[in-house]
């Protein structure tokens, strides 16, 4: 079996940063990485520690996503340097694992 390095990358926002076209666009685009994919979780809290939850009653379209995408090393390192302008650095995690090719 053939693998290569890669480095997977997390986003975390919030429906209500309207961030999530953008980011997407640009990672399909301009950055065109090998995919990507989006999580809208039930729950959950950031900087403002207000908890943010999906429920009947609430009507709210302010829950957490989360944008997952990978690609080889260098490509997501230039990915980077520009999240870096439009997001908190600390709403980016990465790390290095392999994919089968």
């Amino acid at each position: 079996m053939k693998t290569i390095e890669v480095t997977i990358v997390r986003i975390y926002i919030t429906e209500a940063s309207h961030l999530l076209t953008q980011l997407v666009d640009y990672l399909k685009d301009s950055a065109k990485v090998r995919g990507v994919t989006v999580l809208r979780a039930i729950s959950g809290y950031g900087d403002d520690k207000v908890m943010h939850t999906s429920g009947l009653v609430d009507l709210s379209l302010d829950l957490p996503l989360v944008i997952e995408f990978f690609d080889e090393p260098i490509k997501v390192a230039t990915v980077l340097e520009h999240l870096n302008t439009t997001l908190k650095p600390e709403h980016i995690v990465f790390w290095n694992a392999k994919a089968n090719v």
